[in-house]
């Protein structure tokens, strides 16, 4: 059976502990898009990690580790993830790398900040990884892909067409040294060393599996808000952070995909710039900061201090919908005990007239929040294991994001570590 786990919202839902829990569970864990832009944390009996390109599942034994042919594939960034879990006693994990996934070059990095430098004021807060000229030459055709690499005489030639080009952006756009085609082919035949004894045809792999009736767990990075066509364009990822692109960037039939698990926070957290509607600031957002997440809202890969806001109900409604949602798993809201009252968002008002439908991104410029206060229930709920042990102004609140969000929630994540969850059985939709 193929699962995906992906995100409601702008990513940092909490996803690594998530899919480190149903990891536990899989036969193989696939990232099918993204690259080391974002990461996961995930805190386990080996301590706790931030992992960037490898899937989540690489602390068992029992798994495998696909990077299919969605990811932006940095090759020193995997081989040195790697020597980190080692490093630290993770034993070796089983890994495959497709032979269609496109490789992260050096240059992209470079151009990223060069662009970002260009743009100044009006930049997209990117991470400054590389990834939107990494798909842009994906897409543009003169990006490279891993099997290309076996072909050194086919590679050079391009190397040396492809930096032509480059080089012309370089010098008049942005004002920079040319790059040297021969050290840029030199770097491609040390990549191919790297990656070479793990590249395989992921998709033939898979296949075989689905057939054999292995548990395949389908992990997305970031959220539906980041979504090229339907997140908040133009500040978005520039892959597709949706669970049906699961089925392409891992090379398999959408038909397939049987479960659809949906993380959702029970606040909102974002990084980078955008509309953020029920977004919160001073005191009010430093102190949610300061106990969220595991050590504080910053982002796994930048440190970058998370934007905070209220749970929005509109974007996680939308994020839920295009992700085609089975199940919710609900996280942090451990964190909201230190509140007498919880605001949530459960509309948006823009231009006068209060909409619950999630609009693009001019209209969602000018939203402003329509807000609904729940009771808190003032006390630490790490540690309850039943869903009926939490206080009931707990209950109540997740049973109204439930409502709101017209998905079932069944999984509620009440602390950071891989077994601090409560598993319900929902009647949503029953």
């Amino acid at each position: 059976m193929v699962k995906a786990i992906v995100g409601a919202n702008w990513g940092d839902e909490g996803k690594g502990k998530i899919t480190d829990m149903l990891a536990e569970e899989s036969d193989i864990i696939v990232r099918f898009q993204g690259g080391s832009n974002a990461g996961h944390t995930i805190i386990n009996d080996y301590g706790k990690f931030a992992l960037h390109l490898l899937p989540s599942g690489v602390f068992y034994n029992h798994t495998t580790s696909v990077i299919g042919n969605g990811v932006a594939l940095n090759i020193p960034y995997l081989v040195n993830e790697l020597k980190s879990l080692t490093d630290r006693n993770v034993p070796m994990p089983k890994i495959l790398v497709s032979d269609r996934a496109q490789i992260m070059m050096p240059y992209h990095v470079d151009f990223d900040t060069y662009e970002e430098a260009r743009l100044a004021g009006k930049s997209f807060g990117s991470t400054k990884s590389g990834i939107a000229p990494f798909y842009s030459d994906k897409y543009a055709k003169i990006g490279f892909q891993v099997s290309e690499l076996f072909d050194e005489e086919a590679l050079k030639e391009k190397v040396y067409r492809v930096v032509e080009y480059k080089n012309i952006i370089l010098e008049h756009l942005y004002h920079k040294p040319a790059m040297d085609p021969e050290e840029i082919f030199k770097t491609l035949l040390s990549y191919k060393e790297m990656v070479a004894p793990y590249v395989t045809d992921t998709s033939a792999f898979l296949h075989k599996a689905i057939k054999e009736g292995k548990n395949i767990l389908l992990e997305g990075q970031l959220g539906a808000l980041k979504d090229p066509d339907h997140g908040i364009y133009p500040m978005v990822t520039s892959s597709s952070t949706l669970a049906a692109y699961g089925a392409i960037g891992a090379g398999i039939p959408a038909s397939e995909i049987k479960d659809v698990v949906t993380v959702v926070k029970a606040y909102s957290s974002a990084v980078g710039a955008g509309a953020f509607v029920s977004e919160i600031f001073g005191e009010e957002a430093d102190e949610l900061r300061k106990r969220g997440g595991d050590g504080g809202e910053f982002g796994a890969t930048t440190g970058r201090p998370r934007r905070m806001g209220w749970f929005d109900a509109v974007a996680t409604r939308y994020g839920v919908r295009m992700q085609g949602t089975t199940e919710v798993a609900l996280t942090v809201i451990d964190v909201l005990g230190y509140l007498d009252e919880i605001p949530m968002c459960v509309g948006y008002e823009i231009d006068g007239k209060i909409t619950k439908d999630f609009p693009t991104t001019y209209q969602l410029e000018k939203a402003k929040p329509v807000l609904k206060t729940f009771p808190g229930w003032k006390c630490d709920i790490r540690g309850i294991q039943k869903y009926e042990d939490l206080p009931v102004e707990c209950r109540n609140y997740i049973e109204a994001i439930e409502q709101e969000i017209e998905a079932p929630i069944t999984m509620v994540s009440n602390g950071p570590g891989r077994h601090e969850i409560i598993h319900r059985v929902s009647n949503y939709g029953k």
